[in-house]
């Protein structure tokens, strides 16, 4: 299994060469041939060497952080979208880089025809490497050890993806600790999901040593010691978890990025902006904006401004509640503006004003939080830090992500903050605006808790009929 695994690092070394390779062969092409050829002062041998390995470096970096080069795991057409992304990214930033090389703008032609050879390489290349992968690994056969009702959405989300896991058989933590390693070795794979603490160390403890692969379903205190630092108190190692924020320098920096970010994408942003207002008015002659009160770091309660993409007094009854898959409080302007997110385009006034940032956990309702906090307490951490317009909870969930993973993805944002991880999510934002999946409606994940809570027996029952081989 060992050598199995290291030679798929190797292969995925060696996919993410060959791509790299052509592209920069690819590029070498374009800058001898067009843009150096017709430069007034032209590079010579060192400086053409230089720029064809920042365009390699540039092009690695940006598709590496929007999982670009992750062939072994997602599908053609994720994995696709990424490449998409990194492309565009890498060429625009390089037209620029030239067009300043060159003192003045340069024809934008041969910079678009590189674009759609590597865009057709790159679809050739995700479709030929993930079906070699499949070959040649096929989905581990993995066992569940459960501690309550909740392990049934995790084996509904993994289900999606059985060309990577086939969940053969489950076992409650109630079991005898022996019985459940006899259990476990009789797979490649255990998935560790809300089990008591004591046992769950005992059983990572025992695949560590028979070099079995563990999933594990983290709990909230997980997320917080993944930020923690290291720290050594003579030769005692410890963790450090500061839970102070960000630093003055840090914070500084964040708040200068949003202000150059939002008056940009304000500036850009505003003929699609002024094109929203009026489809909006024409449709039903109703107000374009519309504003709410959201929560903000440290419980603060400002108004939130979106364009308007359900019908007017679509909460004339009072009670606040989420959007549904097929809402039909929606109107069809806004199930367009919805689908696209151009429907938050007005929160980059909040950004101005310093009520949000870029990137942070979506403010929620104060109403909403309340009733959220009675059943998680801990749903009130997300307001340590400044609500974003985006975050990693929305590029990495759905609308219909139940509370407490959100939960927990916005925890794993505040604990590992920073800089590069803001750009990242900056990036992987855009590339969730084209899967019309990441809009999807609430849907029945609050009735499924409500069953849960209401039904435990016949919860673990259907458990159990899932998970039957």
């Amino acid at each position: 299994m060992k050598n199995k695994e290291q030679f798929k690092r190797l292969l995925i070394f060696l996919a993410v060469l060959i791509i790299v390779a052509a592209f920069s062969k690819a590029f070498a092409y374009v800058w001898y041939g067009y843009y150096n050829s017709n430069m007034l002062d032209p590079f010579w041998r060192r400086g053409n060497i230089l720029l064809i390995i920042i365009y390699a470096l540039v092009y690695v970096l940006v598709t590496r952080s929007v999982s670009g080069f992750n062939v072994s795991y997602l599908k053609t057409g994720a994995l696709f979208g990424s490449q998409v992304l990194g492309i565009m990214v890498t060429n625009v930033i390089t037209y620029v880089q030239i067009s300043l090389i060159g003192r003045g703008r340069l024809d934008a032609l041969p910079m678009m025809a590189l674009t759609a050879a590597e865009l057709a390489f790159a679809f050739v290349w995700c479709f030929c490497f993930n079906k070699l992968f499949t070959k040649l690994y096929p989905p581990r056969r993995m066992i569940i050890i459960y501690g309550n009702t909740a392990a049934r959405e995790l084996v509904q989300k993994m289900s999606n993806r059985q060309d990577k896991y086939i969940i053969c058989s489950s076992i409650s933590c109630d079991e005898d600790i022996e019985v459940i390693k006899e259990e476990i070795l009789k797979h490649e794979a255990v998935i560790i999901s809300d089990v008591p603490s004591q046992l769950r160390n005992m059983l990572l403890k025992f695949t560590l040593d028979h070099s079995i692969r563990a999933y594990i379903n983290p709990k909230l205190s997980d997320i917080i010691i993944r930020g923690a630092e290291e720290f050594h108190l003579f030769d005692t190692p410890l963790l450090l978890s500061r839970n102070d924020g960000l630093t003055f320098e840090k914070a500084f920096a964040k708040r200068f990025m949003d202000l150059l970010l939002a008056t940009a994408a304000f500036v850009v942003a505003s003929p699609f902006m002024l094109i929203t207002a009026v489809a909006i008015k024409l449709y039903d002659r109703g107000p374009v904006l519309y504003s709410q009160e959201r929560l903000t770091v440290n419980g603060k309660v400002f108004k939130v401004y979106k364009f308007r993409s359900m019908i007017v007094d679509a909460e004339k009854d009072g009670v606040a509640r989420l959007a549904k898959k097929h809402d039909d409080r929606i109107t069809p302007v806004g199930r367009i503006i919805r689908k696209v997110r151009i429907d938050e385009l007005p929160q980059l006034l909040n950004i101005l004003k310093g009520d949000m940032s870029f990137v942070g956990p979506r403010p929620e309702r104060p109403e909403l939080a309340e009733k959220y906090e009675e059943t998680m307490p801990e749903f009130r951490y997300r307001l340590k830090v400044k609500a974003g317009l985006t975050g990693y909870a929305q590029v990495m969930g759905k609308y219909n992500t139940t509370p407490y993973d959100k939960l927990k993805l916005d925890l794993m944002y505040i604990e590992q903050q920073s800089m590069l991880l803001d750009l990242k999510i900056m990036l992987m934002t855009i590339k969730t605006c084209f899967v019309p999946e990441a809009t999807e409606g609430v849907s029945n994940s609050e009735e499924l808790e409500t069953h849960r809570q209401e039904h435990p027996q016949r919860a673990k029952e259907e458990l159990d009929k899932i998970l039957k081989p």
